[in-house]
């Protein structure tokens, strides 16, 4: 286990041969940029390790799945370069899911908001409880959700993204996020969550390995340019963060709620 800043990542792999990447923050489990990193390495890892057969990717706790990057980082940002920097760290996280051999399966147990439902979206099947409400909040603090459009477009479709980032102060509900597309199954509380997560885990990890790493590299045809694509968008929201505008914005929320992440 890596502790960094009070958070951790973690994975545990079991004699299935299904690994279980689990990361924690105390701030709703907002992720900063270290954390991020050690995300992308250990999805990476994962996917490179031939004991591995399928991945479950988590959150601690029985509230937030993600709140999205750390607000603390974002509000010292003062130049270009530190912006797209910081911005990558999602992006990094994305195309280790994208490129990882191995078929990811997101377990949502809270809500998710901004980086949050990019990571839901970046796994190839997702399930949620109820309480799972999305938010993409980005245009609220002034600047938008530009790194993960491309892999939330691609589960929900261009109408429903765009509902998703200008009704930036709205959750949507579960039932809305599998409607469109994001999440493959809800269920009513954390228990019955973790049943069908064990159940679906067991059930690919018995399936020939050969067979799923062909359906992974179908899953994600027509991405292989993401990784200039992703790092293109976090130099946009570097610099949209240094304006007046957003830096009034993110004054104004630092003063509300000095110790949140973005909702």
């Amino acid at each position: 286990m890596s502790v960094i800043d009070n958070g951790n990542v973690t994975c545990n792999i079991n004699d299935e041969g299904i690994a279980t990447i689990s990361f924690f923050h105390p701030a709703q489990n907002s992720l900063p940029s270290n954390l991020l990193q050690q995300l992308a390495d250990t999805i990476t890892d994962a996917g490179n390790n031939t004991d591995i057969r399928v991945i479950v990717l988590q959150s601690g706790g029985d509230r937030t799945f993600c709140a999205g990057a750390s607000f603390d980082e974002l509000v010292q940002i003062k130049d270009k370069q530190t912006g797209a920097k910081f911005f990558s760290g999602f992006a990094n996280v994305i195309n280790a899911c994208r490129k990882c051999g191995k078929v990811i399966i997101a377990r949502v147990q809270g809500k998710a908001v901004g980086g949050g439902v990019g990571l839901a979206a970046a796994a190839d099947y997702c399930l949620a409880t109820e309480n799972a409400s999305i938010k993409l909040s980005e245009l609220a603090i002034g600047i938008g959700p530009f790194v993960i459009s491309p892999v939330v477009s691609r589960k929900i479709g261009l109408s429903a993204f765009s509902q998703l980032t200008i009704r930036a102060s709205d959750f949507q509900t579960a039932q809305w996020a599998l409607e469109k597309g994001l999440f493959n199954e809800v269920h009513d509380d954390i228990p019955a969550l973790n049943e069908a997560v064990v159940a679906l885990s067991r059930k690919l990890a018995s399936y020939n390995p050969g067979a799923l790493a062909g359906l992974k590299q179908i899953l994600w045809e027509g991405t292989e340019n993401w990784d200039q694509l992703l790092a293109e968008r976090a130099a946009i929201s570097g610099e949209l963060v240094l304006s007046d505008f957003t830096q009034q914005a993110l004054n104004g929320f630092l003063n509300a709620s000095p110790k949140s992440s973005p909702k």
